[in-house]
């Protein structure tokens, strides 16, 4: 029988093994170091991301909602609490009778003591008003939209049966509505019956972004999630509004400036977005 040589038997000695795994965790150590910023960096990077993208979500949900707001109905409780009257559609009303023929005729709105129950629209809409809708005629500043004054409410909105007189002819309650003394751009605005007021309020401790809604209009601030709440932003821990009016009889343009910080997973994101306001009625 062919015996096998010491030297073809001979495997590790346990201080080889020993030696190696030191080598192969130095090696590895060495390399951890190396790579494990940069994942750290990847995830940072990433997060940040995603906290921008949220941030940046919400202030343009803002925006969109400011830009379509009833003019000089915008107003800012604290720093944290944004409130506006929302406008769905809008367009220009006849301001008197026509009188081209022998017997005056249409419905009109106008500054008469009297308020008027129908008028005809002279614009084609997008959205067609329904009954429960608010017309709002000539805001001149938030106190007056919010407690309803130069607001009427929609009782009926068709196309209208002598097309002469205007594109559609709007019914309004019996309380009626009248034009602003003064006031002669005849532009209107709908405001949706079932939101009537919005308010996007920022809750610091909770850290959370809502925006609410109101089936009315109220002059006192109402920000608090009482409303029908819907959720625009977690993770905040600073939020800041700001809304300058900048009124004037040749300057009408306000603006806005909303700052939002938004942290989770060690990172945080301030972000600042700005936009101008139209308050011209």
């Amino acid at each position: 029988m062919k015996h096998m040589s010491p030297t073809a038997e001979r495997g590790f000695s346990l201080v080889e093994l020993i030696v190696v795994i030191v080598l192969i965790g130095i090696i590895g150590g060495i390399f951890a170091m190396q790579v494990l910023p940069a994942i750290r960096a990847y995830l940072a990077v990433g997060q940040r991301a995603a906290l921008t993208g949220q941030a940046d979500t919400a202030l343009r949900r803002i925006v969109a909602d400011v830009r379509r707001a009833v003019p000089n109905s915008l107003r800012v409780s604290g720093n944290q609490c944004l409130e506006l009257v929302p406008g769905s559609d809008g367009g220009r009303y006849r301001s008197d009778q026509d009188y081209s023929t022998a017997t005056a005729s249409g419905d009109f709105l106008s500054n008469d003591p009297t308020p008027r129950t129908a008028f005809h629209v002279l614009t084609p809409w997008n959205k067609q008003p329904v009954t429960g809708d608010r017309i709002v005629i000539g805001n001149q500043n938030p106190n007056d939209v919010h407690s309803g004054i130069n607001v009427g409410t929609v009782d009926s909105a068709a196309l209208s049966t002598d097309p002469a007189m205007g594109v559609y002819r709007i019914g309004l309650t019996s309380a009626g509505l009248r034009a602003p003394d003064n006031y002669t751009g005849a532009r209107f605005m709908v405001v949706p019956g079932n939101e009537q007021t919005v308010a996007y309020v920022c809750n610091i401790n909770a850290g959370t972004l809502h925006r609410i809604t109101y089936p009315s209009l109220s002059l006192a601030p109402r920000c608090a999630a009482s409303g029908s709440a819907a959720l625009v932003a977690t993770g905040v821990t600073a939020c800041n509004f700001v809304f300058t009016a900048n009124q004037g009889a040749t300057q009408q343009s306000g603006f806005v400036q909303l700052q939002l910080t938004l942290s989770g997973k060690g990172e945080s994101v301030p972000l600042t977005l700005g936009a101008h306001v139209d308050n011209t009625p």
